[in-house]
């Protein structure tokens, strides 16, 4: 009895025990463990990203129409100033759609005004109305000037300064019209050409947003220039390399630096709100171009045909180096100095004839220009030969592949339309407001495309660890676009503009951390391969046990029920 009873307290006893330690690694272990090896994924607000997916932009522009003396009539002017709102949608896709919305101010000129309009010249006047005072960025001011104005020729309706007004002669419908009214009317079309050239248009906006919506064949001329440029980026380097294949001939010189600070710069420091810069310069020497040029004994000089053009780039770049601290697109520009066995060279279009800047650019990588110098010594001369480069003949030239490099639109104006030139800065102000339109939109598209991207990978990966870091670079980067979209609305260019530049650079800082290479995790069969061996010798021997324990519960039970009967 004593045995039996004893036998009974020791089962009892591993009962207990395999109860207990069950319980323990259900009720302890299991969310324990549950809770260290689980992937950590900070919150984000994916509402608001959704919502981004969806893009709805409208940008708004202010225009002001300014009547001079004699091209209103005075009953008419009572009824000044009037405001008008004109909007236009444009709906790219089914996830992108656009609103252009303009709104004009018309009112007769100042004293002042008038003084500066009575300026001999339409230069003159241009810059007389810029001291009166300065346009915000983004806006633009229109002067109508009488017929009888000498300021334009007789084949020019309307003059654009560099600065962001522009002068439009009154013409025969506007002067036939009775009512401000009519008058408004018959001054509509030429108000729009003046936008479609001074502020942003269709193909514009359009070719900004190549990252985010796929064109149809119709549409691909209107984004040749935005193939041609670089993509929008915080900063670029400029190189300016020069290649003496033939230092035994020719020792070249060249004041690069006077040069881009006499040339270049102005540019850069007037489109340092777009993005920023840097230069630098080089000499190579024994540098070749790769491409046999062919010799035509009719002109007497060797020539580089249209199709060989792509086959010079390559052998060049190799030589060329890179600067490998920084990760923003490089602009290279190239002077290349013929040997004396291969002078002069010239470079032929796809029509034989020379090109007259002796140049060439490729899109979105630089510009070469072929600089002869066999007319500065004769054929008795003793080598090596001293030779200075005329560097504006040559900054001119790179000047205006630059301008088409980084975006600066220069498709030719409509008939009639007088375009000043650039001056000194190399960049009219409406030029550089077209140009931050357009990297304005392009940002906002490329931003909102990398954000929704990452949510995406994101959502579908799941054990991919997000970091406190990554969240906050992805809730500054939705911030910085709301912030963006909504001060295009709102028409301050200036602060869009640098909005979106904040939410590119958070966006794509987000999406290549380098926390997020799946890679770094083990996908759920090799934590299966890892984890088995761990926990199945010591569950099987508590299943076992409580399989055991469930199994004489029931028979205890049947035994019971029995005895009951």
């Amino acid at each position: 009895m004593t045995e039996m009873a004893t036998t009974e307290v020791e089962h009892r006893r591993g009962q207990l025990a395999a109860l207990s330690i069950a319980a323990v690694v259900i009720v302890v272990g299991v969310p324990l463990w549950w809770k260290t090896t689980e992937t950590y994924r900070a919150w984000l607000p994916v509402s608001q990203i959704q919502e981004l997916a969806k893009l709805e932009l409208q940008l708004s522009a202010d225009v002001e129409v300014v009547f001079a003396r004699g091209t209103v009539p005075p009953e008419q002017q009572k009824k000044m100033p009037l405001t008008q709102t004109q909007e236009e949608d444009h709906a790219v896709d089914e996830d992108t759609a656009l609103k252009y919305r303009y709104e004009t101010r018309y009112r007769t000129a100042t004293v002042m005004e008038e003084d500066a309009l009575n300026k001999p010249t339409a230069a003159e006047a241009d810059l007389a109305l810029h001291m009166l005072s300065e346009s915000p960025c983004g806006s633009l001011v229109i002067y109508v000037i009488p017929e009888s104005s000498s300021q334009l020729p007789l084949d020019a309706d309307v003059y654009i300064g560099q600065r962001r007004t522009a002068l439009l002669r009154v013409v025969e419908q506007m002067r036939a019209a009775k009512t401000l009214e009519q008058l408004l009317h018959h001054l509509q079309p030429q108000i729009k050409q003046v936008l479609r050239v001074m502020s942003f248009s269709r193909a514009d906006i359009t070719a900004a947003l190549s990252d985010r919506v796929r064109f149809h064949p119709g549409s691909k001329e209107s984004v040749a220039d935005s193939m041609r440029a670089f993509k929008s980026s915080p900063g670029y380097e400029i190189t300016f390399s020069l290649l003496n294949p033939d230092p035994k001939s020719h020792r070249l010189y060249w004041d690069i630096e006077g040069a881009a600070q006499t040339y270049i710069q102005p540019l850069l420091t007037k489109m340092s709100p777009v993005a920023n810069f840097s230069i630098d310069s080089q000499t190579l020497h024994y540098t070749m171009l790769g491409v046999n040029p062919r010799y035509d004994a009719n002109r007497g000089a060797y020539t580089l045909n249209a199709d060989s053009l792509a086959h010079v780039i390559n052998p060049v770049e190799a030589r060329l180096g890179s600067n490998a601290a920084s990760s923003n697109p490089v602009l290279n520009f190239l002077l290349y100095v013929p040997d004396a066995h291969h002078s002069p060279l010239y470079i032929q279009d796809h029509h034989k004839q020379e090109v007259p800047s002796n140049a060439f650019h490729s899109p979105r990588w630089g510009g070469i220009m072929v600089y002869n110098v066999d007319g500065y010594y004769g054929p008795e001369a003793e080598f090596p030969v001293d030779i200075n480069i005329n560097m504006a003949k040559v900054m001119g030239v790179f000047l205006a592949q630059l301008r088409l490099l980084l975006g600066v639109q220069s498709s030719p104006p409509p008939t009639g339309f007088l375009v000043a030139p650039c001056g000194s800065a190399g960049l009219a102000d409406w030029e550089l407001d077209r140009l931050m339109w357009s990297r304005s939109v392009e940002n906002i598209a490329t931003a909102t495309t990398t954000i929704t991207s990452l949510a995406q990978l994101l959502d579908q990966i799941g054990n991919i660890v997000i970091n406190d870091n990554i969240a906050e670079q992805v809730s500054s980067a939705v911030a910085s676009l709301q912030l963006a979209v909504a001060e295009l609305e709102a028409g301050n260019l200036g602060f869009a503009l640098q909005f979106s530049k904040e939410a590119i650079m958070a966006s794509e800082k987000a999406f290549f951390d380098p926390s997020l290479l799946h890679l770094l995790y083990f996908p759920d069969d090799q934590k299966f391969a890892i984890y088995i061996p761990l926990f199945l010798p010591m569950c099987v021997p508590i299943l076992l046990s409580l399989l055991k324990i469930a199994s004489e519960a029931r028979q205890k039970r049947r035994e019971k029920q029995a005895k009951k009967d």
